[in-house]
């Protein structure tokens, strides 16, 4: 019960810390609107009947992944920067409590970035979101999201060694849209870089969420994505997990929680 306090408090204080920050509000309402328009020229000569479920699913994507690089990333160094991180890391509460319990904040308030997308859609585009099979939506809506967090958390670990957060935030935007395929399908991209995609769970959950707007596709192949995604996210957890133990012993020795 304490630990489910914890990040219920983290949570509900981190989403409204964040809502005030206008680099997060940017991400979260400007960054899906401008890209839902750029994505919607991109697809428009594309020949699919349904590219509006791509352009909605793209900037939506594109906006979370940019929450979580400014935000759940970010708090890392926000907190060293305040000179707080150190305090955080040693209080009472579990220190991956509340990381967890930060990130979940961020993940679930920039959820609203479909949202803003489908909005954009629809008002200038006269564009509908259609998913065919519903319960496969749903199934990947919510691995998608889970994915997202295990590799925020896993990122978020990382940084909690560096001084150099900031860098490193603005450094993998960018690279993970277009290697997880946000955008466009990563069969196109070069074989070596296929390899550093399939190794992301991102990449596996937006298979998934193709997958269930395109139309009619096989439950064995919808499946065996799935179980593909769960068994990268579970090797994650558990590099989480040890990296965690090896960040205690780092941090204790090197002292890298504070600016200097």
């Amino acid at each position: 019960m304490k630990n489910l306090k914890v990040l219920w408090t983290t949570m509900t204080l981190q989403m409204k810390n964040s809502f005030v920050r206008p680099m997060f509000r940017f991400c979260l309402l400007a960054n899906p609107l401008v890209n839902t328009i750029l994505l919607y020229e991109m697809f428009i000569n594309s020949g699919q009947i349904n590219f509006i479920n791509y352009v909605i699913l793209g900037a939506g994507l594109m906006g979370i992944w940019s929450c979580i690089c400014f935000s759940s990333a970010g708090d890392i160094n926000r907190e060293r920067w305040y000179g707080t991180l150190s305090i955080i890391y040693t209080a009472p509460a579990d220190f991956r409590l509340v990381i967890i319990g930060k990130i979940l904040g961020n993940t679930i308030l920039s959820l609203i970035t479909f949202a803003v997308s489908f909005a954009a859609a629809r008002l200038f585009f006269k564009g509908n979101f259609y998913a065919p099979q519903t319960y496969q939506f749903l199934i990947s809506f919510i691995s998608m999201i889970l994915s997202f967090v295990v590799i925020a958390v896993f990122l978020a670990y990382l940084l909690t060694l560096s001084r150099k957060t900031t860098l490193y935030m603005n450094l993998i935007e960018y690279p993970v849209i277009l290697v997880c395929g946000f955008v466009f399908p990563v069969d196109i991209l070069p074989n070596w870089v296929q390899k550093i995609s399939f190794s992301l769970p991102p990449t596996w959950a937006v298979k998934l969420l193709r997958m269930s707007v395109a139309g009619e596709v096989e439950t064995s192949i919808f499946l065996d994505t799935f179980y593909k995604l769960v068994f990268i996210t579970g090797i994650y957890v558990i590099i989480v997990i040890l990296l965690y133990k090896i960040i205690n012993k780092q941090v204790r020795k090197l002292g890298t929680l504070e600016m200097q």
